[in-house]
């Protein structure tokens, strides 16, 4: 195996399930490289006992990998702990709650059904390092793991426990404030047939909610499709077909949220950002007056928020660098534009159901309907284009796209920007041009996508 193997992308593993990375022979050895990492490391207890936590979503080859990284782990003296469907923030959480030497979650997010990941976390229930993920990839590329095997008594057993749903349930409940309830709130609820089709209807119901509920029927192969974070066109339609004061849309291991408001307006991952930080900044709760955001974010949210006195610090677009910064200058509150909502004192990663529990405490609070308070900024019109690709080369060392670039920026001047990336799961370059002349941006975006697929394919 190729000393170079690259398995981490910018959330994780991910690939199409029996196709490498995402192949059982290869699964099991990266839970072997894991487990050898974490019986070399200093534990969490007095004794040399490993443990660590495997959550799913609803794949049918979810129980595929399930069992080839457990198997891996189990194979280095590491015990596993199975918790069945669960959103990737429970286990982020419930490594901590646990006191778990780490969490596992395997999910391809928001892909179809035919890609799996794996999403790992340490024992402080945040991403691990790129540091380790380098360990786990010379680990697994050296192909020599069977020489770190344990002797036959000391093989690790995986189990399946029962209350990790509970668990999670509580921790996102106890997020909402305590003095308030979403009693006389209709919620229309799709958990776009993914890991948190049980316990994101109980959450909300539990507080109080009328919830109508969309996308919580899973066969293996529905998840993401047509439902969810990426497809909120039905849960638009839904909110006005039973009157909700609300829609909450979440992706298929629920670490995003898409709202709509009651008259049928999508309300996105920018919206919900300004919403939240003047909301935590009229508190005085919004450390530093600071939020982060990524590239990908509205150039109206910067200026809307500036106008109150509160900075955005943007980042590369991936939630794990929004949470490095936030760790780095103890920001509270940072998110993509897609829906990943970090708020740092609740959650080590993005969670769906706790952003809406946020958004819907300060509709609370401040006695307010979501179309009002969407009005905080007025969105700069933006463009994306998102196109396969065959290779990722480097885009400066692409002449004619670094021609058309520079004339785009050009035609555009300081009345627009553009982002040009390669997307870290998937392969696809991504380009977003932002402007105020909405046809001028269509068709600069249209001529940076076309000049990247003539070189990369």
């Amino acid at each position: 195996m190729a000393d170079s193997l690259k398995l981490f992308g910018t959330d994780g593993i991910r690939g199409t399930a029996n196709l490498e990375p995402m192949t059982p022979d290869l699964v099991m050895k990266v839970g072997q490289a894991m487990g050898h990492i974490l019986k070399s490391q200093k534990g969490q207890h007095k004794t040399d006992k490993r443990m660590v936590l495997i959550g799913k979503d609803t794949r049918l080859s979810g129980y595929m990998l399930e069992q080839a990284l457990s198997s891996g782990l189990n194979s280095m003296g590491v015990f596993v702990q199975l918790t069945g469907p669960l959103p990737t923030p429970g286990i982020g959480f419930l490594a901590r709650n646990m006191r778990a030497d780490a969490g596992i979650i395997i999910s391809a997010s928001h892909n179809a059904y035919y890609d799996n990941g794996i999403k790992i976390f340490g024992n402080d229930g945040f991403k691990i390092t790129r540091d380790m993920e380098k360990q786990i990839e010379s680990l697994v590329a050296a192909d020599n793991l069977n020489s770190h095997l344990v002797d036959a008594e000391k093989i690790g057993r995986t189990r399946r426990i029962d209350d990790a749903a509970g668990r999670y349930i509580v921790f996102a409940k106890n997020t909402f404030p305590l003095n308030l309830s979403l009693e006389g709130m209709r919620i229309v609820l799709d958990c776009a047939n993914g890991a948190a089709y049980r316990v994101a209807p109980a959450i909300f119901e539990e507080l109080g909610a009328e919830v109508i509920v969309l996308g919580n029927g899973p066969n293996g192969f529905n998840i993401n499709d047509k439902v969810g974070a990426l497809y909120p066109e039905g849960v638009c339609e839904a909110v006005k077909k039973y009157r909700a004061d609300v829609g909450i849309s979440l992706d298929g291991d629920a670490d995003r949220v898409i709202m709509t408001d009651e008259t049928g307006e999508v309300v996105n991952g920018d919206h919900i950002l300004a919403i939240c930080a003047l909301h935590m900044s009229e508190m005085g709760q919004l450390p530093e007056k600071t939020i982060v955001a990524t590239q990908m974010s509205n150039l109206g949210l910067e200026i809307a928020l500036r106008d109150h006195g509160i900075t955005v610090v943007r980042t590369d677009v991936g939630d794990k660098y929004v949470v490095e910064e936030m760790r780095k200058n103890g920001f509270s509150l940072g998110g993509e534009q897609s829906g990943h909502i970090i708020h740092l004192d609740h959650s080590t990663t993005g969670d769906g159901s706790v952003a809406a529990l946020n958004v819907l405490a300060v509709m609370k609070e401040q006695g307010k309907k979501l179309s009002e308070l969407r009005q905080i900024f007025n969105e700069i019109p933006q463009v994306l284009i998102n196109k396969k690709v065959k290779r990722k080369p480097p885009l400066e060392d692409l002449p004619d796209y670094q021609k058309v670039l520079s004339s785009v920026n050009q035609k555009l001047g300081s009345d627009g920007r553009t982002f040009v990336r390669y997307s870290g799961t998937e392969p696809l370059v991504r380009v977003l041009v932002e402007g105020t002349d909405r046809r001028l941006i269509g068709k600069c975006a249209e001529e940076l996508a076309s000049t990247l697929v003539k070189e990369l394919s």
